[in-house]
């Protein structure tokens, strides 16, 4: 404990601190370029983009060998995966543009193609073993370790780029991810817009190939823009979530691998980045499983309730709102209801304030309970009349739809449809009336 203190409050030595720190710029940069790349839905084009840059690195490795260069400098091999990275993406856009291949095919096919010809092209410089060789198929895997200042700040340069270009252009790039043909039809330089963001995708991949590897660096891209997406549905938010997830991941994936033995901090990275994505699709208060979980049984509670509401309502005449363990089940067998759903309903009504238990089983229905019950009653027979007298259905044939509409029936869309019926000289369902003739 004492050690990983060390590591997250940047005391843990120099070179633990600036491969911490250049991680975690890399994460702010590639959480906030890879947020448009999400709302463009091109989220894995950053896939295709950084398999595409593995026959660069092997390539311009082989190029600087052959002019008597040395070829292991990183800004050589950056410049020769930047290189077959926007060949890659163009030649999708190709394939897309001058065939009937599907965008998911033709990333498919650059992916596979130019990944093939990175890996024959490091076996063969591994099988002649030029001078200097070493250390080519860490792009692969990454090697964060290894990370020096020099690649620290470059992240940190790469990261404030990115946030300012979000910044300055956030106008522009929403604008395009949501709408492009809206955006081209209002005369904005769509292709050009659409340029610049991919152009903040090639950066961040391929700087990140030497920390997180090529395989990684398309985690810290789709990762923390979609784990951000379950909190909030503004863009700006959204980027600045984003950033901070990434970030997030990289400082304290970086932390724990320093702490953990022969831990490979990219991977551990990603698993922190994937750790983040699991909390947020569980506990996000919107859209995370456990909220829409709950909406969904409450929703089903409150259906069934009205359900036995309206029954109660329609005997109010005859029991004075009680339902007995009888009545009870016949409602439960008419909805398909499980036994153990009937008791949930029970306790739901009492929660709710809408009715209480009675000796045997059933329910004793209160007022506020009836009211809701002849509300229900009367939206169901509105709409039937409604379906009946415009839709032209048969009135065998409309309990089904009128069962799902009843529940969500809004004080406006009520008085239309009563308007409606009365200029068609329709009488108007009365809920009192039903309810006492049901």
């Amino acid at each position: 404990m004492a050690e990983a203190f060390e590591v997250l409050t940047l005391q843990g030595g120099y070179n633990t601190t600036v491969v911490v720190l250049g991680t975690a710029m890399l994460g702010l940069a590639a959480g906030v370029v890879g947020v448009f790349a999400l709302l463009r839905k091109r989220s894995l084009m950053a896939d295709a983009l950084s398999h595409a840059a593995l026959p660069g690195v092997a390539g311009a490795f082989l190029a600087a060998s052959a002019l008597d260069m040395t070829g292991r400098t990183l800004p050589v091999l950056l410049i020769g995966a930047t290189v077959t990275g926007v060949l890659g993406v163009l030649s999708i856009q190709w394939l897309v543009r001058a065939t009937r291949l599907r965008e998911d095919a033709a990333i498919g096919i650059v992916l596979s193609v130019f990944f093939g010809a990175g890996i024959v092209l490091l076996s063969y410089i591994q099988k002649n073993a030029p001078e200097g060789a070493a250390g080519l198929s860490h792009f692969i895997y990454g090697q964060t370790a290894a990370m020096s200042a020099a690649d620290a700040k470059l992240m940190a340069v790469l990261a404030t780029l990115s946030v300012v270009a979000a910044g300055l252009l956030l106008k522009e790039f929403t604008l395009v991810c949501f709408n492009d043909t809206f955006a081209a039809v209002d005369g904005w330089p769509v292709s050009l817009i659409d340029l610049l963001m991919m152009a903040l995708v090639v950066v961040v991949t391929v700087a990140g190939l030497q920390a997180v590897g090529l395989i990684m660096v398309v985690a810290m891209l789709i990762i923390p823009p979609v784990a951000a997406r379950f909190w909030t549905d503004r863009a700006a938010v959204l980027i600045a979530l984003s950033g901070a997830i990434g970030a997030l991941s990289g400082y304290l994936g970086a932390s724990a691998s320093a702490v953990l033995p022969d831990a490979p901090a990219g991977s551990v990275i990603v698993l922190t980045a994937g750790t983040i994505f699991a909390i947020s699709s569980l506990a996000a208060p919107k859209r995370g499983v456990i909220a829409s979980t709950y909406r969904h049984l409450n929703l089903r509670l409150r259906i069934a309730g009205d359900h036995v509401l309206e029954k109660a309502f329609a005997h109010k005449a005859q029991d004075g709102g009680q339902l007995g363990a009888p009545e009870l089940a016949a409602v439960a067998r008419h909805q398909g209801w499980p036994a153990w759903f009937a008791v949930v309903i029970r306790w739901s009504l009492r929660g709710r304030g809408l009715a209480r238990a009675n000796k045997g089983g059933g329910v004793e229905v209160l007022a506020s309970g009836l009211a809701r019950g002849a509300t229900v009653r009367r939206n169901h027979r509105l709409w039937e009349q409604y379906l009946v007298s415009y839709a032209d259905i048969a009135p065998s044939h409309v309990d089904w739809s009128v069962d799902q509409v009843e529940h969500v029936l809004s004080e406006p869309l009520i008085t239309e449809l009563e308007s409606l019926l009365r200029a068609r000289g329709i009488a108007v369902p009365g809920a009192a009336v039903d309810g006492a003739s049901a």
